[in-house]
């Protein structure tokens, strides 16, 4: 019954890997009859197929045979990436020689361009600097004398640059690293390029990390790690899984490590690639390492000596020595612990000796002056068109500067007199503002209530609330004073006011303010005296017609971080009673303190972000019978 099953399985499995070949065969005979020249058409036909060597060997051989040479630019192109993203290095420059041949044979800028960044890439997972710079600088070059380039070249130019970041890092030149990256980063933002992005923050986060910088180093891995979810990068979160993790060892957090860096491994392992895994490999067994888990920690760091080791991963190769070194040092092993030690040193030396660190600067010093006088001739050129154009046209700019200096007077004669007239309207609001205060009533009546006191000879209360009285005039002269004052002051103040208008009332109204604990009434802003006017209204429209238990409560709360809210409630007869009796009067009060009000919170709030509101609510039982009014005042914080 099994071997049945096998071959039924095998049968089916060749069934399917004839029909997919069929499929392949089917889509390169199209390219090569209509023989497309863009490498963007020839990838989106070929682009599932493009990570699969024998397809990408039977394109080649199919191309060349019927000379499609941008077929085979295609075929050589992927499969250098192919054997680049397997870490068989070696093959990966063989087929990219040979796509950049093709490249420069069919005057194909872009595609060379892509080429010679693709082996500085493979050159510099090598640590081979020298190479790796040539190819990149060369990219470079080529890149920027292209007029009006597109955005292929401009990914080329940003990629060219990072790439010269990472070997600055390489040098340990971390300082001129970042400054090659922010290069780069500024193109990729521009393109909104979010993979150019996870990996331009990644090398920052690189930079910073070698500069002792580990808080930005983290941010920056973070942000990466942000972008490679949105793309769905797999490489790119293993990347910045072990980055991370490095981080966080440095910062002693050795568990949150091998938590992050144990998450990737198995993500890494199944990607194949050698260079990335070799580095998870090294920042487990360093993690490992620090939690004392010895054992655990020599096998990982072992594997990762061995991947950078078959496959040329240079800079893991001091790593992971460095490590082993650290290793034994702890399990007091001395004599392997400087085995190690030196072997890192040696091979740490291999990548930067003082002949590459020469090499490089006199390379850079060469570009940057070959671009310096490109970069004269330039700007003579321009500077001699410039003159022309200057010449040409100063009587028009003389004209031109003319009128806008008229325009200018204007703006500034009509900006002036509007700043005139809101000074003179925030003028007369004080004013406003204080002869609604100090109305000639509410003196009178105050000061004939301390009267009675006084004919009474209850000097004690006379002399109570005639300092109360005389303080409240002191505060409504400096409010006049002011435009802005705290909330707790406007509390002190109203305190007073209610008990100077309660002797009117034989003191039978029970006023009380109720404030959120959480808030700080010392630091909140509010024109002063702008609650007086809804009280007084309570007092004169709710209560003055009232017989027996008089309320009036004010409670404080913050509402929203931009927003305090102030309810003013009373449980006197309501609106559409004291409208009814207003009606009834032959003679009405004139009050304008509610309006004024309005006016002044409208000033007040015109330089905030956020308005203000006044709401009214009728209080009413079940069988709508009047319980009273609530104004509700909204004012922004902001």
């Amino acid at each position: 019954m099994k071997s049945k099953l096998c071959a039924l399985i095998f049968l089916f499995l060749s069934a399917l890997s004839f029909s997919q070949l069929k499929e392949v065969n089917q889509q390169i005979t199209s390219l090569i009859e209509y023989k497309f020249s863009s490498q963007k058409v020839i990838d989106s036909i070929f682009l599932e197929h493009r990570k699969d060597e024998t397809k990408l060997k039977l394109l080649i051989k199919k191309s060349t045979e019927s000379s499609y040479l941008e077929g085979q630019l295609y075929g050589y192109g992927a499969l250098g990436r192919y054997y680049r993203d397997h870490s068989i290095f070696n093959n990966a420059i063989i087929e990219y020689k040979k796509a950049l041949r093709i490249s420069i044979q069919i005057k194909d800028t872009i595609s060379e361009v892509k080429t010679l960044n693709s082996m500085g890439s493979v050159y510099r997972r090598q640590d081979d600097i020298r190479n790796a710079l040539n190819y990149h600088q060369e990219a470079l070059e080529k890149a920027i004398r292209i007029k009006n380039p597109n955005i292929s070249i401009k990914k080329s130019i940003s990629i060219s640059q990072n790439s010269i970041g990472n070997i600055y890092i390489s040098l340990k030149q971390y300082k001129l690293a970042l400054n090659e990256f922010s290069k780069s980063i500024v193109m990729q933002r521009d393109l909104d390029n979010k993979l150019g992005l996870a990996i331009n923050h990644q090398n920052i986060g690189n930079a910073h990390e070698e500069l002792g910088n580990l808080d930005e180093a983290l941010k920056n891995y973070r942000i990466s790690l942000n972008y490679n979810n949105q793309i769905k990068s797999k490489i790119g979160s293993v990347i910045c899984g072990y980055s991370i993790a490095d981080v966080l060892i440095k910062q002693k957090k050795y568990n949150q490590a091998f938590s992050t860096v144990d998450t990737v491994l198995q993500i890494a392992i199944h990607n194949k690639d050698k260079y990335y895994l070799a580095n998870t490999y090294n920042t487990l067994g360093l993690a490992q390492l620090h939690l004392n888990r010895f054992e655990e920690a020599k096998n990982n760091l072992t594997t990762a000596l061995d991947i950078a080791t078959t496959f040329n991963v240079q800079i893991i190769i001091v790593k992971a020595h460095e490590n082993l070194a650290l290793l034994y040092d702890k399990l007091k092993d001395y004599k392997k612990a400087y085995t190690y030690y030196k072997k890192a040193k040696l091979e740490d030396a291999k990548i930067l000796n003082e002949r590459n660190l020469l090499y490089v600067s006199e390379l850079i010093t060469k570009y940057d002056k070959e671009r310096s006088e490109n970069q004269i001739r330039y700007l003579a050129k321009k500077n001699e068109i410039a003159q022309l154009q200057i010449t040409r046209n100063r009587n028009i700019w003389i004209m031109a500067l003319s009128i806008f200096a008229l325009v200018a007077v204007v703006v500034f004669s009509i900006d002036k007199q509007k700043g005139l007239r809101n000074e003179k309207k925030i003028l007369s609001l004080k004013q406003d503002a204080l002869r609604s205060q100090m109305n000639p009533h509410f003196m009178f009546n105050a000061l004939n209530s301390i009267k009675l006191y006084i004919i009474e000879n209850n000097q004690k209360k006379a002399t109570a609330y005639l300092n109360k009285f005389s303080k409240l005039m002191r505060k409504i002269l400096e409010a006049s004073a002011i435009q802005e004052t705290t909330l707790s002051e406007e509390i002190e103040t109203m305190k007073l006011y209610m008990s100077i208008e309660n002797i009117r009332f034989s003191n039978e109204i029970d006023f009380t303010i109720k404030t959120d604990a959480s808030l700080n009434l010392a630091s909140i802003k509010i024109p002063p005296l702008v609650l007086q006017p809804f009280l007084e209204n309570s007092l004169w429209h709710g209560l003055s017609s009232k017989k027996d238990d008089k309320k009036i409560t004010i409670v404080i709360n913050k509402t929203s971080s931009n927003y305090i809210q102030i309810d003013i409630s009373d449980n006197g007869i309501g609106r559409k009673a004291a409208a009814k009796i207003k009606a009834e009067k032959t003679i009405n009060r004139k009050s304008i303190g509610i309006n004024l009000t309005k006016d002044r919170l409208t000033n007040f709030a015109k330089n905030l972000k956020n308005d203000f509101s006044i709401i009214y609510k009728d209080l009413e039982d079940e069988n709508e019978n009047s319980l009273g009014t609530k104004v509700v005042i909204t004012l922004p914080l902001f």
